[in-house]
């Protein structure tokens, strides 16, 4: 079983930290840092270490149940479920989403071409 998590909390983000918590973990999952079948800390365990609510921590983990990523087990505690490629990889490209609408917003702000993106990503792909 893990003792501790690489998870930070940001009070002052908007966004609520049951999510801050459920995405990290998720990332950390999707990323193989954390492996299949891993026990992660208990509910508890995590709330004190990260100075946050029992019910906060149950709602990220009920979240990444629902979401296919972890599994609870009965008087055992929560496990890395069996990854899903499928659903790996449409978080991923939800991010990466994300970060081409910002790409796209600041082109557009400066004027720059669609074609000339497209050459950027060709040098950053490796291509001519």
């Amino acid at each position: 079983m893990r003792d501790t998590m690489d998870i930070i909390i940001d009070n002052s983000a908007s966004l609520p930290i049951y999510e801050q918590l459920r995405n990290q973990i998720r990332d950390q999952i999707i990323n193989d840092v954390l492996a299949y079948d891993e026990q992660l800390p208990s509910i508890r365990v995590l709330a004190k270490d990260l100075s946050i609510s029992i019910m906060t921590v149950k709602k990220a983990y009920d979240a990444l149940e629902e979401e296919g990523f972890i599994v609870t087990r009965q008087g055992k505690g929560s496990f890395v479920a069996e990854k899903n490629e499928n659903v790996a990889r449409e978080i991923v490209q939800k991010q990466m989403e994300e970060h081409m609408e910002a790409v796209v917003a600041i082109a557009k702000d400066h004027a720059i071409e669609k074609e000339d993106i497209m050459a950027m990503l060709d040098v950053l792909f490796g291509g001519d």
